[in-house]
């Protein structure tokens, strides 16, 4: 039976979340049930295209893209696919409505981290939109059930978040992408000269869209604010914990918050959603 494949497939997404991300696998499961499974397949694809452009060394990274996205096409043309993170993804896709345009633009920024980039702010826009912004939109569809309204309403809200995500992770994540893997993300920015100045500049930056997006997190549905506000407040914290930090340990360490420390995030957000969010 089918049934049998497609309940595999979003549970090798969902482990493939859960072996990925602590933090993410905690916010999911403060989703309602009804939408985890397809949160799980969304995090399963991003996180599948993300592995082949950052750790398949000694690859031909560019073929395996190349397939990948190929791949994807098929899945969603024909329905199916003999590949369960792309079965799990072809099914939310189809079953949301959501628009391919944002799988195309996700996959064109995955492409980018394929080459030796100088970030003008153009590019850098570009960048973001696809391996973030768009992430957040693919999930505001699910979040909103397909509500047209809704969804143009709150996408602002959506992309401002998933943009502020991805430039924390810029900032937590210095190290091994200049040192590892020869990016630099931030426009204009020579880590050679990174500083408490500069460092300062991209933080407001994150400070003022974070702020935009916790309006929208309050304005979604039932289902999914209080999955979406845990996941702001891991994130606030990870930031904050930056913020504390040096330009030059920055660019020397990776910064993490502890398991511990996100589980306790997550009782402490419980309440203090219980009791001032709403």
């Amino acid at each position: 039976m089918k049934k049998l494949f497609d309940e595999l497939s979003y549970k090798i997404s969902k482990q493939t979340t859960k072996q990925y991300s602590t933090s993410f696998s905690l916010g999911i499961l403060a989703l309602s049930p009804k939408i985890r499974n397809a949160i799980y397949a969304i995090y399963g694809y991003v996180r599948l295209a993300d592995e082949i452009v950052d750790s398949f060394h000694g690859f031909d990274r560019t073929i395996l893209l190349s397939r990948f996205r190929e791949q994807t096409t098929q899945a969603l043309e024909e329905r199916i696919s003999l590949n369960p993170i792309l079965q799990a993804f072809q099914e939310t896709i189809h079953k949301y409505e959501i628009d391919v345009k944002l799988i195309h633009q996700f996959l064109n920024s995955m492409e980018m981290d394929l080459q030796k980039i100088d970030y003008d702010s153009d590019l850098y826009k570009e960048y973001i939109l696809g391996s973030a912004e768009v992430v957040g939109l693919m999930c505001l569809q699910i979040f909103v059930d397909g509500n047209k309204e809704i969804y143009a309403h709150l996408k602002p809200s959506a992309m401002k978040l998933g943009s502020a995500f991805q430039k924390v992770n810029f900032l937590r994540d210095m190290k091994d992408d200049y040192q590892i893997l020869g990016r630099t993300y931030f426009p204009n920015v020579d880590i050679s000269y990174f500083d408490n100045v500069v460092k300062a500049q991209i933080e407001q930056e994150i400070h003022d869209e974070f702020q935009e997006a916790l309006e929208g997190i309050r304005k979604l549905p039932n289902s999914s604010r209080f999955g979406v506000y845990l996941a702001y407040r891991y994130y606030i914290s990870l930031f904050r914990k930056i913020k504390k930090t040096s330009a030059n340990k920055i660019i020397n360490q990776r910064i993490r918050i502890s398991n511990g420390k996100k589980f306790s995030l997550m009782m402490s957000s419980y309440v203090q959603y219980k009791m001032s969010f709403l």
